[in-house]
């Protein structure tokens, strides 16, 4: 089996898991899911994801000038897709210089299937979308019972060797 780590893939690597959240036992997806889902990305606007404990993280989006009823937040499957666009600008104004970008925007970022989005609020320019990852009882560590008895499976080899 092998053994996928960061140096696998090379260099270019140390940038790919900040695009999946949740993802952090599973390094052997492809490059090209990163890729995907973050094309034609111009790095606009500067975004920050944090892990708050094991199971709670956040990605906070710097969107200053934008309102709320200018921002759309989407989840399809494991694809969480951020739209800011403005719906009026004021071109009365002369300004001598303009330093807050408020141009279009699309920001996607996948999430691991375990992955759900709790809720998103807007505070003094920054979208902070939180994040939660849910592990399906399935999938939780379970001790198994040391009892002494070993089963008996039987096999139709085994079956028709006793008729």
């Amino acid at each position: 089996m092998t053994n996928f780590n960061r140096v696998t893939f090379g260099p270019g690597f140390k940038d790919f898991d900040k695009f999946f959240i949740g993802y952090d036992d599973l390094l052997d997806r492809m490059n090209s899911i990163a890729e995907a889902a973050n094309k034609n990305s111009s790095g606009y606007p500067p975004y920050n994801i944090y892990k708050v404990d094991d199971t709670h993280s956040a990605i906070e989006i710097a969107v200053a000038g934008f309102a709320d009823h200018e921002l759309d937040i989407e989840l399809v499957q494991d694809k969480l897709t951020v739209k800011g666009k403005k719906k009026t600008v004021d071109e009365t104004v002369e300004y001598t210089h303009q330093g807050l970008a408020t141009r279009d925007f699309t920001r996607t970022f996948g999430l691991g299937e375990d992955v759900q989005v709790k809720g998103a609020s807007v505070l003094n320019g920054v979208l902070t979308i939180s994040l939660e990852r849910i592990i399906p009882e399935h999938k939780l560590p379970k001790k198994i019972p040391i009892d002494g008895v070993i089963p008996t499976v039987s096999t139709p080899k085994q079956e028709l060797l006793t008729e």
